[in-house]
């Protein structure tokens, strides 16, 4: 299809599956900031005022799993008192072992389990991220800040949705809106719209794509006063979609929050969105799809693959020769290119894992051509 509508959504920091995320990201960089070479599986589920902290970790720091979850509750703006309980039990050894292997003296990472990652990147933003999810996200981190600037009247739970039209596959105008906000029961509904209108989308919305036939959803439900835990369970890694592209590029198999950087699932996912944005940002395409595969204890991929979806300048099977000449896809070389063993991964829970400037994987290189 070359027109067509395209939607997108995001959620905010106090979504319950949000808040789960966060707590797992934050026990990772409390592991990763006393040990680099901490294996961290660690989750978290919450209902009501009901939190439980599980999984397997292997590693030599000490971590107070408990309190992590209570300060993230508080950091978002949940005053309630939480109980939580901890299982995290040590990691198998048997895993352990398969991805910290020792050949001829010399230490190799291993990917920690099979699996398929994608990257994507595209040009239709500065950000080299699809128009719809850009834009969901756009809204939620505006809803955040003017949930804190208002926060007797807008409460931290919150969604967004963007439908964006395309025409001859790009990107010309916004159809139509959504945003949810959980709110304090002394404001009514349409004092929220206003406010919502007013200070969430008209400041970040580009005018040019906005017109008379833009449709807006504000809190469609009605009232939103019960938000959070309290209105709905919260998991690890529910949100991987919203992490991602919103949609519109392929996901693998796996969430991100909570792994340590053994897990392909999060850097090689993360090394592969840094190939499909190089390649776009080097011209050599509009858009572009990277999929690689792993096996467990196994160092070097075992596929990789380049999609272009007809906008290469140079044909595919050419552009993946570019890939292999300027990008290493072993483990340990994405651990280290990509300086991952540090406690950056709170930083990514929120509003994408991707389009992020400070983050290693947005970076941009000049690619070397193949001689």
């Amino acid at each position: 299809m070359k027109n067509y509508i395209f939607t997108s959504e995001s959620v905010t920091e106090g979504h319950p599956d949000k808040i789960c995320d966060q707590i797992a990201d934050t026990i990772v960089d409390a592991a990763i900031s006393q040990d680099p070479y901490s294996n961290m599986a660690v989750e978290a589920t919450i209902k009501d005022d009901f939190i439980l902290v599980y999984g397997e970790a292997n590693t030599k720091a000490e971590i107070d799993y408990a309190q992590i979850a209570k300060d993230v509750l508080k950091k978002i703006g949940y005053p309630e008192e939480y109980h939580v309980t901890v299982v995290v039990n040590q990691q198998s050894p048997e895993i352990h072992n398969a991805v910290n292997r020792d050949e001829n003296g010399k230490r190799i990472v291993t990917a920690g389990d099979q699996g398929i990652m994608f990257g994507y990147a595209s040009n239709e933003t500065p950000e080299y991220l699809p128009a719809p999810i850009f834009y969901a996200h756009t809204l939620s981190r505006q809803l955040t800040k003017v949930r804190r600037e208002h926060p007797n009247l807008l409460k931290p739970d919150g969604k967004t949705q963007v439908s964006v039209e395309y025409k001859d596959d790009k990107p010309v105008r916004i159809d139509t809106i959504v945003v949810s906000s959980q709110h304090s029961k002394d404001i009514t509904q349409e004092e929220l719209k206003k406010l919502i209108k007013e200070e969430v989308i008209d400041p970040v919305i580009p005018a040019e794509l906005l017109d008379e036939n833009t449709k807006y959803f504000i809190n469609p439900s009605g009232s939103f006063v019960v938000g959070g835990s309290f209105g709905d369970s919260g998991t690890t890694g529910r949100k991987i979609v919203c992490d991602t592209y919103g949609g519109m590029g392929r996901i693998g198999g796996g969430c991100f929050s909570s792994k340590d950087p053994t897990k392909v699932d999060r850097s090689a996912a993360y090394y592969s969105r840094w190939v499909a944005k190089n390649l776009v940002a080097n011209h050599y395409c509009d858009k572009a799809e990277v999929e690689v595969s792993y096996a467990i204890g196994r160092a070097q991929p075992i596929s990789i693959c380049v999609d272009t979806f007809g906008t290469g300048k140079i044909s595919d099977e050419e552009i993946l020769e570019v890939v292999k000449h300027n990008f290493n896809f072993e483990v340990g070389n994405i651990l280290d290119e990509l300086d991952l063993r540090r406690p950056i991964y709170a930083r990514t829970t929120n509003y994408g894992h991707f389009g992020d400037p400070e983050l290693p994987w947005e970076k941009i290189i000049e690619l070397k051509p193949v001689q």
